[in-house]
């Protein structure tokens, strides 16, 4: 249970409260801990006892909220939601909240709702609990990536001279809802010629044209988890310097994947992409750690960087080295991954071994 989870090493907290601001201080913990698949939930909480799970919403949310088959409570006002918060925390002293989600407005209402609570940051509890995935929730990753695969087909027939970055990108989202998306993971990035050594490049009126790099990052969310893709082709013929920049990448992407497993450390994979790279004339076209965890969020932990980090079974993680070379172009080839006892599991389809290319 997801409570229980959270709860671990923290004896001292007797209820934790995980509260949401605007649409732009949402929480992704409240539906970790709820399960709900619509709504937005603003303003909305939990309380969290290591044995049950209730939501607090307002009559917008409720319909939503009931269909989870958690525990709700229904206000009408912001103080009647105060005052239901206050009465289901009732005397507990300590008082978990999740402090890496908390604008300092949010805190300082908090605070006044339960003036006479002790508060305790356990965000760090919170990160552990999610970065393991349950078989519900790798479900879900495995059918966002399955719908980020199955549309780059499609996306490739799309190409032709003189489209704009805007349009593909309009197109590649149309296609993953069409195919069962809930909704984009995240804005979708596409790069054409030039603008891939840019790696959050975002799309504008660049028009498609032969001998580009048309590198793409985009991702399918199912369920609210989050798919992360990047695929790099070209359109026409590829030239020996665009086929070797691609051969290094796909190596270095390999080279990581293939240590992956329960209790590597994230900082040896990382590693890895760097030796391949800059053991070559691209050294130093590598400028970013290699991949990251994968959830409710795209960045939902870290993974493989400069700093110690345990890889652990079921966590989900991506692997993406990439080459960027300013005024020429880039490539960039991300996977996303399930962490296994001894190895993974590969999510998304398995990128081409050779550039792609599109006549």
């Amino acid at each position: 249970m997801a409570a229980k989870d959270i709860f671990k090493g923290i004896d001292q907290v007797d209820k934790i409260l995980i509260r949401n601001g605007g649409e732009n201080a949402i929480d992704k913990s409240f539906f970790y801990l709820s399960g709900v698949d619509g709504g937005l939930f603003e303003g909305s909480s939990i309380v969290v006892s290591r044995d049950r799970i209730k939501m607090f919403v307002y009559q917008l949310e409720e319909q939503t909220a009931r269909a989870s088959g958690k525990e709700v409570a229904v206000a009408r006002s912001q103080a009647e939601m105060s005052e239901l918060i206050t009465k289901e925390i009732g005397k507990s002293s300590n008082v978990g909240v999740n402090m890496s989600s908390l604008t300092v407005n949010m805190f300082e209402v908090i605070k006044k709702i339960l003036p006479n609570a002790k508060f305790v940051d356990v965000s760090k509890n919170i990160d552990n609990a999610r970065m393991i995935k349950d078989p519900s929730e790798i479900s879900k990753l495995r059918e966002a990536a399955r719908i980020s695969s199955e549309i780059y087909e499609k996306s490739l027939d799309y190409l032709k001279e003189g489209i704009k970055e805007t349009e593909l990108a309009a197109y590649m989202v149309y296609q993953m809802m069409s195919n069962g998306a809930s909704e984009p993971s995240f804005t979708t990035i596409v790069c054409f010629g030039e603008n891939a050594s840019e790696p959050h490049h975002s799309p504008n009126n660049r028009k498609l044209k032969k001998g580009d790099f048309v590198l793409t990052d985009y991702g399918a969310a199912f369920s609210r988890y989050c798919a992360d893709t990047t695929r790099t082709a070209l359109f026409g013929r590829a030239t020996e310097k665009q086929k070797e920049i691609y051969d290094i990448v796909y190596k270095a992407q390999q080279g990581s994947m293939h240590m992956i497993r329960d209790g590597v450390n994230g900082k040896d994979v990382n590693h890895k992409s760097y030796e391949i790279i800059d053991a070559t004339e691209y050294k130093g076209k590598l400028m970013h750690g290699v991949g990251h965890g994968i959830g409710l969020e795209v960045h939902d932990h870290p993974a493989f960087g400069n700093a110690d980090f345990i890889i652990r079974k079921n966590m989900a993680v991506t692997v993406e080295p990439g080459i960027y070379i300013p005024g020429y172009g880039g490539v960039r080839i991300e996977d996303d991954v399930l962490v296994k006892e001894d190895g993974f599991e590969l999510l998304t389809s398995a990128p081409p071994k050779e550039l792609i290319e599109v006549n």
